[in-house]
C-alpha cells in the first residue's frame, strides 16, 4: 500500500496540490461548501492513479485542492462507501493520500437521521463519539502496522478542542448544533423499525452509511479529525414513514449554509 499512496500522492502533486493543511470530506448535499473555496487545482477521481471511483449519483467524485479561510485545503467531493462494492481499505485510502500530502487536521460531514427524539431534521450534530456497525476495521489488513499502530487508541477518536470551538462558533451564530453518538451501518438499504429501536437502545443519537471508517484510519495516523452530521429525517420506529432519497438530499441542502458556516469560521481558528 506505501508504493500506491507515493504514487497517488506523487501525481497529485505533480497537478500542484502542495502541502494542503487541511482535509475535508463531504457527504451528501453538502457541495456548495466549494463556492467559498479558490480552487487551484481539481483532478477527477477516475484520472488518479489507485483511487476508487465515485459510484452514487450525487456523490460528484473530486479531488480538489485550493484556500479556504486562509487555509491550504484538499477537498473530497464525494466519498466511498462500503455499500457500493468497496473494501474498507478502498473507502479510506483517500484519507492515506490526504496525509501523505501533508494535512494534519481531517473536518468530516455528513447526512444522517436523527434517533435522539429531541433532535430534528434540518439540524447539526457535532458528533462526539461513534459506534462502528460496519462489521469490519479498515485497519484488519495484513502489513497495517507498516502505516501506524496497529491496536489504535479510540478513547477520543473526536478533537476534543475543535469540538469545543465547533460549539462556540454555533453558539454565536445562533445555528442549533446538537452533540452526539453516531453510528455507522453498512446500508444501503434503510434501518427496519425494530432497527432503529436497537439503536437507540444501544446509545446512537444518529445513524449513517459512512464516516467511521475515515475516522478510524484519521486516528491511525494521529490526525486531528472532527465531524459533523446533517440530520435529514428524524427515525422514530413508533411513526415511521417511507423515506425519499430526494427529500434526503434536498433537506441536506437546506442546513448547508449553517454548515458552511461552521467549517468557514472553525478554520480561520485553526
Amino acid at each position: 500500500m506505501i508504493k500506491y499512496i507515493t504514487e497517488t500522492t506523487e501525481y497529485l502533486q505533480s497537478k500542484g496540490f502542495e502541502s494542503p493543511e487541511l482535509g475535508i470530506i463531504l457527504g451528501t448535499g453538502l457541495g456548495k461548501l466549494l463556492d467559498d473555496i479558490d480552487i487551484i487545482a481539481e483532478v477527477s477521481y477516475n484520472h488518479i492513479p489507485n483511487f476508487p471511483t465515485a459510484t452514487v449519483e450525487f456523490h460528484k467524485g473530486k479531488l480538489i485542492y485550493g484556500t479556504f479561510s486562509g487555509k491550504k485545503v484538499v477537498v473530497m467531493q464525494g466519498r466511498f462507501h462500503i455499500y457500493e462494492g468497496y473494501s474498507l481499505q478502498d473507502v479510506t485510502y483517500p484519507v492515506r493520500v490526504m496525509k501523505q500530502l501533508g494535512i494534519k487536521t481531517l473536518l468530516v460531514s455528513n447526512a444522517s437521521g436523527a434517533i435522539n427524539p429531541n433532535f430534528k431534521k434540518g439540524e447539526l450534530m457535532l458528533i462526539d463519539d461513534h459506534i462502528n456497525l460496519q462489521g469490519s476495521s479498515p485497519l484488519a489488513f495484513r502489513g497495517v502496522e507498516t502505516l501506524g499502530e496497529r491496536f489504535t487508541d479510540m478513547s477520543a477518536p473526536y478533537d476534543a478542542e475543535i469540538n469545543k470551538k465547533f460549539e462556540a462558533i454555533a453558539k454565536k451564530e445562533g445555528i442549533t448544533l446538537h452533540k452526539g453518538v453516531y453510528a455507522s451501518v453498512v446500508g444501503p438499504q434503510l434501518e427496519t423499525r425494530a432497527e432503529y429501536r436497537m439503536l437507540k437502545i444501544i446509545g446512537a443519537d444518529a445513524v449513517g452509511m459512512s464516516t467511521v471508517p475515515e475516522i478510524i484510519v484519521a486516528n491511525h495516523l494521529n490526525l486531528k479529525v472532527a465531524a459533523v452530521s446533517v440530520l435529514t429525517d428524524e427515525c422514530n420506529p413508533d411513526n415511521l414513514k417511507p423515506v425519499n432519497i430526494s427529500e434526503i438530499i434536498e433537506m441536506a441542502a437546506k442546513a448547508e449554509p449553517q454548515m458552511i458556516t461552521l467549517f468557514e469560521e472553525l478554520i480561520k481558528t485553526l
